[in-house]
């Protein structure tokens, strides 16, 4: 019996492969159970998410909308690192910065009552609240920020320039802060002595 699965050839898994299982995980379901799957490792796949949330395959763009967004739905993050998994594999892809990109917003509410509700590039909505916290890094040489939102189980949006411009009329001063409320919790963006 050993010998017989020591001849066993291992397959690498392809992108076509991982959409069938994807779409045999889902049917129809809403978004496939993947924080419950912990299939083995079965090695990197040549899948890069751009910082504009582009997706790449072999180095060529990902022109199929459905199949970004079926590949997204397989996402998952453990220790700082992103993978597609299915219940019987899980391959490591390369993400420049957040998986997704937050590419609207719709505001409702007005000060503590507000709630910021996110659509991402991929379709997912996020609403900003505990469960989904939004931050700011800002980077340490230009001061540049890149704000992001929590959009389900460790994986966050990057939210696109245009959103955040918006955002930032939204915002008001809290405890010395300039930032965001949304379902109840302020959001720092910025202190209010770094403003103008």
């Amino acid at each position: 019996m050993a010998k017989a699965m020591s001849a066993q050839k291992t397959v690498t898994p392809s992108a076509d492969a991982l959409a069938q299982a994807a779409r045999a995980a889902s049917a129809g379901k809403g978004l496939p159970p993947v924080h419950l799957w912990t299939p083995p490792f079965c090695g990197d796949l040549d899948i890069r998410i751009a910082r504009d949330g582009t997706w790449f395959y072999l180095g060529t763009p990902i022109g199929r909308k459905e199949l970004v967004r079926l590949f997204s739905t397989i996402l998952k993050r453990e220790d700082g690192r992103y993978f597609l998994v299915t219940p019987v594999e899980k391959v490591g892809i390369t993400v420049d910065d957040a998986p997704f990109v937050a590419v609207d917003f719709e505001a409702t509410g007005q000060g503590e009552s507000q709630v910021l509700t996110f659509q991402t590039n991929v379709g997912d909505l996020a609403v900003a609240g505990p469960e989904n916290p939004m931050r700011v890094v800002r980077d340490p040489e230009s001061g540049e920020p890149a704000p992001y939102v929590h959009v389900r189980a460790g994986l966050e949006a990057l939210i696109d320039r245009k959103s955040f411009y918006r955002l930032v009329d939204l915002g008001v001063h809290h405890d010395g802060w300039f930032g965001l409320w949304s379902g109840g919790t302020f959001f720092p963006v910025i202190e209010s002595a770094e403003l103008p």
